[in-house]
């Protein structure tokens, strides 16, 4: 027989790690502010506009190959995520990262 306040227990456990899991990312996009998803051709537009650019680019997907891309220009953060590799404009700095995660 199932005791019926260890039962309560462990559900007012899993509640709280659900709780903190949900908070914990709503916490992680407050902090990363507004990004601006755009599509391929938006983004090599505002990418272009900037000088000497610094791009974060990372490899994704398991078997639909995509790469995303990220950089921020006048305080916003531009996202992009292509199925094939973007042109780079001259003097673009890229840091190569394992993982970029965006909030849906």
């Amino acid at each position: 027989m199932v005791d019926p306040a260890l039962t309560a227990a462990m559900i007012s456990v899993g509640t709280t790690a659900a709780t903190s899991a949900a908070n914990a990312i709503a916490n992680a996009v407050k902090a990363s502010g507004a990004i601006i998803k755009l599509e391929p051709g938006e983004f090599s537009k505002i990418l272009s506009k900037t000088t000497n650019p610094l791009l974060v680019v990372s490899p994704t997907g398991f078997k639909k190959k995509k790469t995303r891309y990220l950089f921020c220009w006048k305080g916003f953060v531009f996202f992009c995520e292509t199925k094939e590799q973007m042109i780079l404009p001259t003097g673009t700095e890229t840091i190569l990262a394992k993982k970029i995660w965006v909030p849906n």
